[in-house]
């Protein structure tokens, strides 16, 4: 036998802790050599313990043999799960033959609180409150507890609104930053679980938390502080197991004690300020002596659902070294020393220092330098992003923030006595969890360069929701941002969790009216529409995630909430047009926002999108077998389509603003009659070409520029936007060092300098959006719509730009996808790899009437490919699983 099962996951995460999501839903992989490698049935064995697992008695569920090829998001069907409960699981499958694989090896998941009755803690926290612009210290918060029976099992459930670090005997818990994370607070706040059972010793424990502003009530966006609440709160509850069988739960509660200590400020935006003379050495250990401090407030319940962490969380992903020893820069007053980490990062560094008792470093974080090699600082409008540590003075010191993040490359360092070394700071990454499943690279350095910019700027940007940008005054969720980039984020990383709680994020911000504002979670007491391209990500993002991984549940549990939205914009529209310039009341978005020198009307952004989520919510419909609705909103975007020609196409095709964005629309979403598509690809290239084969798209247009040109018959054209160096194209930033995706075609220029600073990030991935493209057409990687998450795969390169080789991979739910062409004119070559359980149709670019062979075989004698026929110039296949190299010659 030569299948074999692993990358067992539960909810898109292997072996997760505290989980309330009822019904799990389990996933496997199959490995295998063999080509035509599938499953044709499975057996799935639940308990709840390991032991029992590998007896196969006493099990929870048995599924017993499934006639069926379904490895992806199989849901538990066992009894109803409890609090608490630990569930062992593993799975055989049989291949295409009948053959049976020996189990998995045993994966888990454990179910959090379940029941509000399970919640028996109390909100606690500091009595001093800041301000709308001023902060309070870091309270610590401590309490000490007795165990006096060997403890078989212990769990720490813990939350607050606000972020924490908590600890037990002196240990830090968890990995976790950041945590609880960023919800819509007023609705929702999700806890963590921590497996404690080897922390606690028999005799005095000691049970203590740090509290930090957070999201909650520091800094947020450009508003001021305290925009869902006054001060850090904090709620927990240990639940012990002893040996012997008893339970004991120990709790957040008026018995605890808080004091301030070192962190005297800390702010998302702003920074930390931290004085190591303050100190309270032992502090969350046993046997502290903690007579002066002050006892806790404790907090009316709030109105609020307590929910599990069913998505990736804030971690410490990497760390990165200076690329260079500091630079001096003097100034009239004082010294400072300028540290490069090569690459702007999102994150904090970690000092090592040591000096005299009272001195004071701080530290300024900023993405570039100006022309005379300063840290560039003004684009980070009102956000301070300055670190300050003062010495203890007692030996080596090793200091990090706690509760603060900075988007840089550089850091500034003021206050340093002598000259630093280049070790002083390291780089730390932050980011959530979402491992990296795609890789794209070919011989054009340049690109290469711009994928790695666009993978930076998703690490950089993916930190607890999607961000605009990590580094001024903003950093919040932007809807059009997410939306635009989206398929392009589940290329390089694994976001199936990340977006499915930002769905619930859209969900909670929702007004009552169905609109989708414009960022969620929403900080501002407002409701309202986001707009179009913005609010349309409603129905956009979970409609990608599922087709890429397959995630239906996600679309029957938000699909209310679409319809919702949907009704808002068919009472928000008039005669189907949506942002309509007669009504005056409702908001008409941001338009092709940054576009260059090109102004398409709002009004057909708006009802050009319109049309899109429309037919979208169509197919969401007809997937979850809503006949009727998938009628009623294909009818919808029919109706829409004609209103669209009515108003925005005249009789000879032309397009109303005759912008790049407006043809890119019309086309992409197929708002045109088919004997005028031609016309608008004509003035759509004809537009690129009197710009000297440039771009005039912004965010709105962006994402869907080279895709019309290479599905409408210019490749060349597609080609020779990506590969153009000069302003505005995603190659100049490169050509200028970056390492990130620029905001803007010319945040910075050589004849310009700096774009407005109001409004300039270096590290916005939105026009990343390209890098869909260059996996789906350039490399070839594509989603069959019909069969979603890949079951089967369209692979179809399209060569071209000069390019002589390109090589990408994709670790789907169902294993590694790739595809490396080269040579193409010559003697072309192409290796693909289908994974097991899977299938895929292929499209090898050649002449009609050219041998392709497969390892020195013709094709067709290759046992179960199958020849479909010769399109577009190239020869189509469907192959079963396994691994493949396509070579011919070009006619001489």
């Amino acid at each position: 036998m030569t299948m074999h099962v692993n990358g067992l996951t539960c909810e898109y995460r292997e072996n997760p802790l505290g989980i309330d999501i009822l019904r799990p839903r389990l996933s496997w992989k199959l490995a295998s050599t063999q080509r035509g490698a599938r499953q044709t049935a499975y057996q799935i064995l639940a308990a709840e313990s390991e032991e029992a697992l590998q007896a196969g008695t006493g099990l929870l569920w048995d599924s017993g043999k499934v006639e069926s090829d379904q490895s992806v998001h199989v849901p538990y069907a066992g009894p109803e799960l409890e609090s608490g409960q630990r569930v062992y699981w593993q799975v055989r499958a049989w291949d295409e033959v009948g053959e049976s694989t020996a189990y998995s090896q045993a994966g888990w998941w454990e179910m959090g609180l379940l029941q509000p009755s399970d919640w028996q803690a109390k909100w606690i926290g500091a009595r001093l409150v800041g301000g709308k612009y001023t902060t309070i210290p870091a309270p610590c918060l401590r309490k000490e507890i007795e165990i006096d029976k060997p403890v078989a099992q212990a769990r720490l459930y813990v939350t607050a609104l606000g972020v924490y670090e908590v600890y037990l005997n002196g240990e830090r818990i968890g990995e976790d930053v950041f945590a609880p994370g960023w919800t819509e607070y007023a609705k929702r706040v999700q806890y963590q679980v921590y497996d404690v059972t080897k922390l606690l010793a028999m005799g005095s424990n000691a049970w203590g938390a740090i509290l930090g502003d957070g999201w909650y009530c520091g800094h947020v966006s450009w508003l001021t502080r305290q925009q869902y609440g006054d001060r850090p709160k904090f709620y927990a509850q240990l639940a012990v197991t002893h040996a012997d069988g008893s339970e004991e739960t120990f709790l957040t509660d008026r018995t605890w004690k808080y004091s301030f200590g070192p962190i005297l400020e800390s702010d998302m935006l702003m920074g930390e300020s931290y004085d190591a003379r303050l100190e309270m050495d032992g502090w969350n250990t046993a046997g502290f002596v903690d007579a002066d401090w002050h006892p806790v407030q404790v907090f009316k319940q709030p109105e609020l659902a307590l929910v599990a962490t069913n998505g990736p969380t804030v971690r410490r992903i990497e760390t990165l070294e200076p690329v260079a020893e500091p630079v001096k820069v003097e100034l009239r007053r004082e010294t400072r020393w300028l540290f490069d980490f090569g690459q702007n990062m999102v994150g904090r560094v970690c000092m090592q220092v040591e000096g005299e008792a009272g001195t004071t470093l701080t530290l300024r974080h900023g993405e570039i330098l100006d022309d005379d090699g300063r840290i560039y600082l003004e684009n980070l409008r009102s956000a301070k992003a300055t670190d300050r540590y003062t010495l203890r003075g007692d030996g080596p010191e090793v200091y990090e923030p706690h509760f603060t993040f900075h988007g840089f490359r550089y850091v500034e360092v003021e206050g340093y006595p002598g000259t630093p070394p280049r070790d002083l700071l390291t780089g730390v990454v932050l980011h959530s969890d979402i491992p990296p499943i795609g890789k794209f690279e070919c011989s054009e350095p340049l690109l290469d360069q711009l994928q790695h910019n666009i993978r930076w700027g998703q690490k950089g940007n993916f930190l607890e929701v999607p961000t605009d940008c990590p580094q001024r005054d903003e950093r919040v969720g932007w809807t059009g941002d997410a939306q635009v980039f989206i398929r392009t984020a589940v290329f390089n990383m694994q976001v199936g969790g990340f977006f499915t709680k930002w769905q619930q994020d859209l969900a909670d911000a929702q007004s009552e009216n169905g609109s989708i504002p414009i960022t969620a979670p929403l900080p501002e007491k407002r409701n309202g529409d986001g707009g179009p391209a913005w609010a349309d990500a409603e129905v956009i993002c979970p409609w990608t995630i599922y087709q890429c991984y397959g995630d239906k549940r996600l679309l029957e549990k938000y699909y209310d909430s679409m319809v919702a939205y949907m009704d808002f914009l068919v009472t928000t529209s008039k005669d189907l047009i949506r942002c309509h310039p007669d009504l005056e009341d409702i908001w008409h978005g941001f338009g092709d926002w940054l576009s260059i020198n090109a102004e398409t009307p709002k009004d057909l952004i708006g009802t050009a999108f319109y049309a899109y989520s429309a037919q979208l919510m169509a197919n969401i419909a007809e997937v979850l077998g809503k006949t009727e609705d998938a009628q009623k909103y294909a009818q919808l975007r029919e109706d829409i389509k004609q209103a669209f020609i009515a108003r925005f196409v005249s009789a000879d095709g032309v397009v109303a603003g005759e912008t790049q964005t407006g043809y890119i629309l019309a086309l992409y979403f197929d708002l045109l009659p088919e004997e005028l598509r031609p016309k608008a690809i004509a003035v759509l290239v004809a537009d690129i070409e009197g710009r000297d084969m440039h771009l005039s798209t912004g965010f709105v247009g962006t994402p869907y520029l080279l895709h019309t040109l290479s599905e409408n018959g210019r490749l060349d054209v597609a080609y020779d936007l990506l590969m153009q160096k000069n302003w505005p194209s995603w190659l100049y930033p490169v050509t200028q060092g970056a390492t990130t995706i620029w905001e803007r075609w010319d945040g910075w220029t050589e004849d310009k300098g700096f774009q407005d600073a109001r409004m300039n990030s270096f590290n916005h991935y939105a026009y990343g959006s390209v890098g869909h493209w260059l996996y789906s057409v350039v490399a070839g990687i594509e989603i069959d719509p019909s069969q979603p998450g890949y079951k089967h795969a369209i692979l179809r390169p399209q060569p071209g730009g000069g390019l002589s080789h390109v090589k990408a991979s994709l670790e789907s739910p169902y294993g590694c996808i790739e595809s490396a062409w080269e040579n193409p004119g010559d003697d072309f070559q192409w290796t693909v790899n289908v994974p097991p359980n899977t299938t895929a149709t292929v499209y090898v670019p050649a002449p009609e009437g050219v041998q392709i062979q497969e390892r020195g075989k013709p094709v067709g004698e290759i046992a179960g490919v199958e020849y479909i026929g010769h399109e577009d110039g190239a020869a189509v296949y469907c192959l079963p699983a396994g691994r493949y190299t396509f070579t011919y010659a070009y006619p001489a």
